[in-house]
C-alpha cells in the first residue's frame, strides 16, 4: 500500500447517478461501500464533495445571484451532500465525523485541522464540507487546503473520466489519456481538471493529485493500491 491518509474529492455531479438532480441513493451506497472498504485496509481518509448536483454558484451568478451568496448557496449545497454520505456511511458500520467550514452546530462540528486529524487517527472518516467557508473559492481549491492541512499523501480526485486526457473524452474520440502529467505541463495545455488556484496550492505544497473513475465499483481500492488505472499529476 503506497497511502497512509488520502484526501478524496467526490463531484457533485456524480452523485446525481442516473438522475438529473440531487442524489442518486444507489450511487452514494457505492461510494460509501468503497469508502469503507479502503478505511478497512488502514487507509486515513478526508473527504471534501462538491455541490454542483444541488447548486453551483458560478452558474446561479449568471442567472442573476448575487455571487457572494451564490456561492454561500453552493457551500450549504456540499454540506447536504456531506450529510447524506455520512449518513450512507454510518449505515454500513463506518465511523464518520462531518466539519463544517462555517458554524452549523448540530449540523456538524466546525472545522479544525487537529481535530480532522484525530477523527482519522482514531479509525473515522473526516467528512469536510462547506468548502473553504469563504465566497469565490471552489470545492477544488477546497480540497486542495484541506489536503495540504490534513497533511495527506495525495490528494485522490474521484469523476466520470479514468484520468487526464489531451482534450475532453467526451467530445474528442482522437483524445489519449496521460499516465503521469506535471502541474506545469497541465497548465500550459490550458487542461481544465481543476482551477487555478486549486493547481497552484497543490504545486506549491507538493501535494500529488491522483485522477481516477470513482464511479467503476471497486477503483478506488485500486487506485490506492498503486494500480495504475488513473493519471497522477505531480511536480
Amino acid at each position: 500500500m503506497q497511502f497512509k491518509r488520502i484526501l478524496l474529492k467526490l463531484s457533485g455531479e456524480s452523485l446525481m447517478g442516473g438522475k438529473q438532480y440531487g442524489i442518486d441513493e444507489v450511487r452514494i451506497d457505492e461510494y460509501a461501500q468503497q469508502i469503507k472498504e479502503v478505511a478497512r485496509m488502514g487507509v486515513q481518509i478526508g473527504i471534501v464533495i462538491g455541490g454542483g448536483n444541488i447548486f453551483r454558484g458560478l452558474s446561479g451568478t449568471s442567472k442573476g445571484f448575487d455571487r457572494v451568496k451564490g456561492d454561500q448557496m453552493g457551500m450549504l449545497a456540499t454540506v447536504i451532500n456531506s450529510l447524506a454520505l455520512s449518513s450512507a456511511l454510518t449505515i454500513l458500520g463506518q465511523k464518520n465525523r462531518v466539519f463544517t467550514a462555517v458554524r452549523m452546530e448540530p449540523v456538524g462540528e466546525f472545522y479544525d485541522k487537529w481535530k480532522a486529524i484525530d477523527a482519522m487517527e482514531n479509525g473515522e472518516i473526516a467528512i469536510m464540507a462547506g468548502g473553504t467557508g469563504n465566497p469565490f473559492f471552489t470545492t477544488d481549491t477546497a480540497s486542495a487546503l484541506r489536503g495540504i492541512e490534513i497533511e495527506a499523501d495525495a490528494m485522490f480526485k474521484g469523476t466520470r473520466v479514468d484520468g487526464v486526457y489531451t482534450a475532453d473524452p467526451e467530445k474528442d474520440p482522437a483524445a489519449t489519456k496521460f499516465r503521469t502529467i506535471t502541474f506545469d505541463e497541465m497548465y500550459d495545455r490550458g487542461l481544465k481538471v481543476m482551477d487555478l488556484t486549486a493547481t497552484t496550492l497543490c504545486k506549491e505544497n507538493n501535494l500529488s493529485v491522483v485522477v481516477f473513475d470513482m464511479d467503476t465499483v471497486g477503483n478506488l481500492k485500486k487506485v490506492v493500491n498503486g494500480e495504475d488505472i488513473g493519471t497522477l499529476v505531480h511536480l
